[in-house]
Formats: structure tokens, sequence, C-alpha cells
């Protein structure tokens, strides 16, 4: 099978390790930068272009980062429109990626988030903090990721100066209540297919609330619940997502759903677990690529 990675660095640790456990299944296997290709946008003959030729794949797997989503979806769905089965689709990415977006899709099937709250005018600063429970607070950016434009406003007054901020700034935040409980660890769920076959605890650095791991945080196996596996899958299911690192807090509702990541890495989850993550995404390219593109049944 002809395997194409988009990926702007192949000697990241996830790509060259997809690029190793396709290689060692037999498939044909090319990293491409999905920048540095170009379209042709016709009815009869679509095609994606890199350097004058035309790339044909059997499958792709997307590795789109945050600031270049709309281009990476852009060039994903040109090859879905060729018929390339891709891992994850290019609808879901974009759902991935807007914060806003994806808790609304979660929170419509239901499934346990910390409050969350949306305002445009400054004017409503007062509501919008009250609506998820007062200060400490997290305030991030919609369109953020790995923790940037993410903050933890401690008191009313300093919530109030940084949704006022990024107001005059033009950005769109979320305000969403704070979890004490979970004491600065979150656990996060790898889900491929349909099954949680990994799964890890991150644990923030003293100091820190943030347990992204290339922030300091530190990572560990965990057996997760019944409840918590389940809401993973959930969660991917309802961003239309085949492929994704599922971010959850445990709290004293439940799991709660933090985030749901399209282009999750790999280095975290195999060293800490010792599964291999990457061969499992190839073997469910392989049983669905003969397929074809799948239809994006999702509304929203």
């Amino acid at each position: 099978m002809r395997i194409g990675i988009l990926s702007r660095g192949p000697e990241l640790y996830s790509t060259w390790r997809l690029k190793e456990a396709a290689t060692d299944r037999g498939h044909d296997v090319r990293v491409v930068d999905y920048l540095r290709c170009y379209m042709n946008i016709t009815p009869r003959k679509p095609s994606v272009i890199l350097g004058g030729k035309n790339l044909h794949f059997d499958a792709i797997i997307p590795r789109v980062g945050a600031s270049n989503t709309f281009y990476g979806a852009a060039v994903v769905r040109q090859f879905e429109v060729m018929g390339v089965f891709a891992a994850n689709g290019s609808q879901a990415i974009t759902r991935s990626r807007d914060k806003l977006r994806c808790h609304q899709l979660l929170a419509r099937e239901g499934l346990g988030m910390p409050v969350t709250g949306f305002a445009h005018s400054t004017h409503d600063i007062d509501g919008l903090i009250e609506t998820v429970g007062g200060a400490p607070m997290i305030i991030k950016l919609v369109e953020g990721t790995q923790g940037i434009g993410v903050v933890l406003a401690e008191t009313y007054k300093a919530a109030e100066s940084v949704i006022a901020a990024f107001r005059q700034l033009n950005a769109n935040m979320l305000a969403q209540e704070y979890i004490q409980e979970a004491r600065g660890a979150d656990y996060r769920a790898f889900v491929v297919d349909g099954k949680v076959i990994a799964s890890m605890r991150r644990q923030a650095p003293p100091g820190e609330f943030r347990s992204n791991l290339h922030r300091g945080g530190t990572a560990d196996v965990v057996r997760l619940t019944t409840l918590e596996r389940r809401t993973a899958v959930r969660a991917t299911k309802a961003l239309g997502l085949h492929v994704a690192g599922v971010d959850m807090l445990r709290s004293k509702r439940g799991p709660m759903v933090l985030e749901v990541n399209s282009s999750p890495g790999l280095e975290g989850i195999e060293n800490a677990t010792d599964i291999d993550v990457a061969s499992a995404i190839i073997e469910f390219l392989e049983k669905k690529a003969e397929k074809g593109p799948t239809r994006d049944r999702i509304h929203g």
C-alpha cells in the first residue's frame, strides 16, 4: 500500500515512528510537507502536486500543525476528493482544532466536561465569569494547542483583566471551570478505530497547572476506568475522528473531557506504556483503506 504522511518534520518522533512502522509492514511510505503541496481542483482529474509531480497514495496520515490547520485541512480534503482514505478526515480535523465547536459537539452528546462559557462583548465579562463559577478559572484561546494560550486566573480581578485583554486583541477565548480536585493531573486515552489502545497519566510540575509533557510534565502508564474508556471513545466519535488523543480530568462528577487532539503525539504515550501505537495506526489503515474514503456523518 502507498501511504503518505503529511508532516512538516520528517525528523519528528511521531512522523518517523509512523514511517518506520509502515515500512516494517511492507508498505511504500513517503513523508510529504503539506505546505509545499498545491492542488489542481477540477472535476475531471483532481490532483495534489509536489515539486511538479502528482502525488498518488492509497491512504494518508495527516499530521497537521495547529498553526496550519486551514491549509493542511484543504490538502487532506483534496486527497479525499481523489478517493484517498485519510486516517482523520478534513472536517474532523477542523472540528477538533476549534475548541468552541469541539465543546459544543461534546455537549450535544452529553459528555462530561468542565462548565464552559463563551462571549463576545467586554460588557458581559461579569456574567461570563459567574457562568463558570467564578475564580479560580481557566481562560483559553479557541484555537490554541499544547497549552499555548491557556491561563489560570486565580482571582476575580485577574480573570477580568485577562478576558478584557484577549477581547481587546479581538481574540476569541473560552472561560472554563477550574477542577481543583484534579491537582494538575490529566489522563490521555489514545483511541484508534473506536478502541482505547493505550492510556497514560500526565502530571504537571510544581507551580504549573498545565500537564503538557513539553512544559515539564511527567507521564506514567495508567489503567482507565470503564467509564473513562467509554467517554474517550464517545468523544472521538462525536467529532468524526478515527485516531485521537482524548485528554480528560478525574472529577467528583466523573470524567471530564478537556480536549480531543486529532494529531496526538506518539512519543509520550509510547514511552510511558511501551505500546507500539504507530503499528496500531498502520493496522487500522490496512483494514480500512481498501474501502476508500469514509463519508463524514457528523452534523456540526
